[in-house]
């Protein structure tokens, strides 16, 4: 049975890489992305494969937006919440470290996974194999000895804490939701010297989702698999 995928950031990097990977597998993708001139990647992908990706427009920030587009939705198996931005990447004395910054930062990488679950959740309660991703990052992890990038960092330790409470209250209804680090790579993001390209980050990611189960619910994981700490 053909698997509904839905991926939030889809325009760029590892969700417009994720996004090749589910149609390269014969899954259909709906890509969800805000308003961007940087779609033409994305763009160029759904008109090659109309019956696979369907391109929708919606801010993870605003979640009028995302139940706007869950309406015309009947059933998703895997929701991909992988929307986010860095923010100053510097020590204290960043100057991106300021107001308006940060709010972005922790909206996004934050509330908007929260928005995106809570607006999807009942078409994700349509499937059979329901499963929920959160693309975090090991830079969220307690155990580190970086000083500098405070509010990613402290976004991702942030969304990583919400995915366990989320696991405790989808328990019941049998939807299993995990964190998982991609990598080091080479986006905007992880800039061009990182070890992975979009492409072997997305390969990974998506045979780990095809592991996911109640049984590791609740926990962070690493592209490959392997376990890592919160």
């Amino acid at each position: 049975m053909d698997m509904n995928y839905l991926i939030t950031g889809a325009n760029r990097g590892i969700g417009l890489a994720l996004t090749e990977e589910v149609i390269r597998n014969n899954d259909r993708v709906i890509s969800l992305c805000r308003r961007s001139s940087d779609s033409d990647k994305l763009i160029s992908l759904q008109n090659k494969n109309p019956s696979r990706v369907e391109l929708r427009e919606a801010d993870v920030t605003v979640e009028s937006d995302l139940i706007n587009v869950s309406k015309n939705i009947e059933r998703l198996d895997v929701l991909v919440c992988n929307a986010g931005i860095m923010g100053a990447r510097g020590g204290m004395m960043d100057k991106d470290n300021e107001f308006d910054i940060i709010s972005d930062v922790l909206m996004t990488n934050i509330a908007g996974p929260f928005f995106t679950i809570r607006a999807f959740l009942n078409q994700i309660k349509q499937s059979k194999s329901p499963k929920i991703i959160i693309i975090s990052s090991h830079m969220g992890s307690q155990k580190h000895s970086g000083s500098e990038s405070y509010f990613y960092r402290a976004s991702k330790a942030a969304i990583n804490n919400i995915m366990i409470t989320l696991s405790n209250e989808l328990r019941h209804s049998k939807i299993p939701i995990v964190s998982i680090h991609p990598g080091w790579v080479r986006t905007q993001m992880g800039g061009e010297y990182a070890t992975l390209s979009t492409k072997e980050s997305a390969s990974s990611i998506y045979k780990l989702i095809q592991k996911i189960d109640m049984k590791k619910s609740g926990h962070f994981y690493n592209h490959d698999g392997s376990h890592l700490e919160l």
